[in-house]
C-alpha cells in the first residue's frame, strides 16, 4: 500500500481518509527505513568537524551565481508585461554588520542576513553585492582593512583569496563601489534591494542612491520563491546538518546521569553540536520537563528534572547558515508511563500516516486535516473525548482538537527555521489553518518538518475549550486530568520532498523501544560513565 500511495496522483479528500488505515504499515516502514546508523545510535566515534564535511561540499563552491539567476527569472514572471524590465534592473544587497553591545567593548553574536546570504554565500561581517541582471555578472565587495583590527585579530579575508573562495565574478573592496556602478551604468536603470538598513558603509553616491527600489513586493516574492526549492547543494548542507542535530539528541537522551536540570539538556545538545562543528544553533533550544511540556513554544529551559517523568526537547544545529529543527520526547526513568506512552503513540500515529502521503503535489493543507482526524480518533479511544455522545465527524467539525494540538504540522525550513514561501495565512478565522506555516501544495525540493503534536495546557483549555462550551461538551474533564503529568508530546522530523515521495532526513530514532533502550543504557552507567567536571 505505501509504494502505491507515492505513486497515486493528487488525492481527494476522501481519499486521505483512507490514510487512517495505513498506520501501523506506515510507522514500520518509517522505523525500518530511518538512518539509524551506529554514529547516531551509539556516539561510538570521535567527530571531526573538518574531515567529517561532506565531499560534495568540499568540491563545490556555494551557487551564488545560480540563486541570483533564480531569482533573476522569478523576478520576470513576477513583473509579468514588465517582464522585459528585468533586464535594465540589478541587485544591491549589503550584508549584517558586527554590533556592539551597548556600554562595554563586547559585540553581539554575529549572524549573517539570510536574503544576503543566499545570494553571496559569504559570512563576512559588512560585505555587500552587486548583480547585473543584463549581463548575469556578480561582484563581491569587501570592507576596508582596518589595520587597527588587524593588529589584534589578523588579516581579514583579500580580495584574491575571496575570489577562489566565492562563486563570484569579481572582488573589490567597498571604496570602489562607486566607480564599479559607474562603469556598469548602462546596463540597470534600478537597484534593487531588500533594504537599506546596513546601507551606510556603501557610501553610496547620490546618483546611484536615486536608484535603489527597496522592499519592493514583486522583489521579496522573487527571492522567496527562489529559496523554496532547494538545489542539490543544499540539500548537502541540510543533510549534513540532520546528522550533527540526530547525534545531539542521543547524547541527550543517553546523559541522565548527569542531567538534572532542563538547562543540563541545552547543555549537553549544545555540546555535542559544537564538537561537530556546529558553532551555532537554528533557534534558542526548547528544553522542557513534566508538565511544561505541554508549552509549546517554551523558553525557561532552567527547572529541575526531579520528580517528572517525562522530557521534550526540541532543538536543531546550524551549520554554514542552513538549519535542522528537530523534537524527541523521551521518559526520564527509562519507561514510559502508561499514560505518556498512549499519547506518544497517538502522536507517531500522526505523524506515520501524513508522512505516508507526502510527495510532489500533495496538499499540506489536507494532510494537517488529516492529522486531526488521527488524533480526534486516539483521543476517543481514550476515553479524554467523549465517543458515546458525540462522532468523529462532529469533533473534526467543531475544531476541538485544537485545544490539544494548536499549531500545524510542520513548516518550511532552510536558511531559516521557519524559512520563507509558505505562503501562511494567521488571519485565517479557522483555527485549523491560522497557525499553519505552509499553505501550498508540496514540490520536489521543498524541505519541511513533520511534527504533529498532542498538548495539556491550561492555556489551550482557556482559549479553545472554555471560551467554547460547545466544544468544552465533547471533552472529559476527569480523564483528561490524568494526563497532565504528561505535559506534551511532540515528534519533529526534517523531510526533502523527491521525485519519488520524500527522504527523511532525520535519522534518530523516534521508536519508543528503541528510545527507551537508549535512555536506559545511560542511565545504567551513572554518573562515574560520562565526563561531567561539574
Amino acid at each position: 500500500m505505501w509504494s502505491a500511495l507515492l505513486k497515486r496522483p493528487a488525492m481527494s479528500g476522501h481519499e486521505l481518509l483512507l490514510g487512517l488505515s495505513v498506520a501501523a504499515s506506515a510507522i514500520g516502514y518509517i522505523a525500518s527505513t530511518r538512518n539509524n546508523n551506529n554514529n547516531n545510535n551509539t556516539m561510538s566515534r570521535i567527530a571531526d568537524p573538518i574531515a567529517d564535511v561532506p565531499e560534495y561540499i568540499r568540491t563545490h563552491k556555494y551557487p551564488a551565481k545560480a540563486h541570483n539567476a533564480t531569482v533573476r527569472s522569478h523576478l520576470a514572471t513576477a513583473l509579468q508585461e514588465k517582464a522585459a524590465e528585468v533586464d535594465s534592473a540589478a541587485f544591491l544587497i549589503a550584508g549584517n554588520n558586527v554590533e556592539p553591545n551597548k556600554y562595554c567593548d563586547t559585540f553581539k553574536q554575529f549572524r549573517q542576513e539570510r536574503y544576503f546570504f543566499y545570494l553571496s554565500g559569504v559570512d563576512i561581517p559588512g560585505a555587500a553585492l552587486f548583480y547585473e541582471c543584463k549581463t548575469q555578472t556578480l561582484s563581491l565587495f569587501l570592507p576596508e582593512i582596518d589595520w587597527d583590527d588587524v593588529v589584534w585579530g589578523g588579516m581579514p579575508t583579500e580580495p584574491k583569496e575571496a575570489l577562489e573562495k566565492y562563486d563570484v565574478d569579481a572582488v573589490y573592496y567597498m571604496s570602489e563601489l562607486n566607480n564599479v556602478l559607474a562603469q556598469c551604468r548602462d546596463n540597470y536603470n534600478c537597484l534593487y534591494t531588500t533594504d537599506c538598513d546596513n546601507f551606510a558603509p556603501l557610501k553610496l553616491a547620490q546618483e546611484f542612491q536615486d536608484l535603489v527600489v527597496p522592499g519592493d513586493a514583486q522583489f521579496f516574492l522573487a527571492l522567496d520563491e527562489s529559496r523554496l526549492i532547494k538545489d542539490q547543494y543544499e540539500i548537502e548542507i541540510l543533510r549534513h546538518v540532520a546528522r550533527i542535530t540526530d547525534n545531539a539528541h542521543v547524547a541527550v537522551m543517553s546523559a541522565l546521569p548527569i542531567e538534572i536540570n532542563e538547562l543540563h539538556l541545552e547543555a549537553e545538545f549544545s555540546y555535542h553540536a559544537k564538537r561537530q562543528g556546529a558553532r551555532t544553533l537554528g533557534y534558542d533550544p526548547i528544553c522542557c520537563s513534566g508538565p511544561a511540556c505541554g508549552t509549546l513554544h517554551y523558553v525557561k529551559n532552567s527547572e529541575s528534572l526531579a520528580h517528572k517523568q517525562s522530557t521534550l526537547i526540541d532543538a536543531g544545529a546550524e551549520w554554514m547558515n542552513y538549519v535542522s529543527d528537530v523534537t524527541r520526547c523521551f521518559p526520564l526513568s527509562g519507561t514510559y508511563t502508561k499514560e505518556h506512552r498512549a499519547i506518544y503513540d497517538a502522536v507517531r500515529d500522526m505523524q506515520a500516516q501524513t508522512m505516508a502521503l507526502m510527495k510532489p503535489g500533495a496538499s499540506w493543507e489536507q494532510l494537517h486535516e488529516l492529522s486531526h482526524r488521527i488524533l480526534i480518533k486516539h483521543l476517543r479511544q481514550l476515553g479524554i473525548l467523549r465517543a458515546n455522545e458525540f462522532s468523529e465527524e462532529q469533533m473534526f467539525e467543531s475544531r476541538v482538537s485544537c485545544a490539544f494540538y494548536p499549531h500545524g504540522l510542520g513548516h518550511l525550513m532552510g536558511l531559516d527555521v521557519h524559512d520563507v514561501g509558505g505562503r501562511p495565512n494567521y488571519a485565517d478565522p479557522d483555527p485549523y489553518f491560522q497557525y499553519l506555516r505552509l499553505r501550498r501544495p508540496l514540490q520536489c525540493g521543498m524541505v519541511l518538518t513533520n511534527e504533529p503534536g498532542c498538548y495539556f495546557n491550561e492555556h489551550l483549555v482557556d482559549e479553545f475549550l472554555k471560551k467554547h462550551p460547545e466544544r468544552a461538551k465533547m471533552v472529559d474533564f476527569e480523564v483528561m486530568e490524568r494526563y497532565k503529568h504528561v505535559g506534551g508530546v511532540r515528534i519533529e522530523d526534517d523531510i526533502l520532498i523527491t521525485k519519488e515521495g520524500y527522504e527523511n532526513l532525520t535519522g534518530v530514532t523516534s521508536d519508543p523501544a528503541e528510545v527507551e533502550k537508549i535512555v536506559q543504557a545511560g542511565l545504567k552507567k551513572g554518573r562515574a560513565g560520562f565526563h561531567a567536571v561539574v
